[in-house]
């Protein structure tokens, strides 16, 4: 297991998801009670769609598959949009009223 001293060393790393597409780079850490809770990372035009057009997301640190030279991340942690028709759109449900 790698142990990193300092979390400055890690802030501009690059970013990979598992599936090898490059997703960012890390811009910040998020700590809650002196443990490292996520990573703000600055994230790439290609995930920009896929993200809505939001230029940032934080990962949480469980997720973190590996920090190295590079930093990966789960793939299945990014949220997705979902643009398919299989997809249940709670709007379009009709919900019966309830009697009294």
């Amino acid at each position: 297991m790698l142990k990193i001293k300092k979390v400055s060393e890690v802030i501009g790393k690059d970013v990979y998801t598992s599936e090898g597409d490059y997703f960012g780079q890390i811009e910040e850490v998020n700590l809650a009670d002196n443990k490292i809770d996520g990573w703000k990372i600055k994230i790439t035009a290609n995930f920009m769609q896929m993200l809505g057009g939001a230029r940032g997301a934080i990962i949480p640190h469980q997720f973190v598959k590996a920090i190295g030279d590079v930093v990966i991340v789960n793939r299945t942690s990014l949220p997705s949009r979902n643009d398919d028709s299989s997809g249940v759109d709670l709007s379009s449900e009709e919900v019966e009223e309830p009697t009294l």
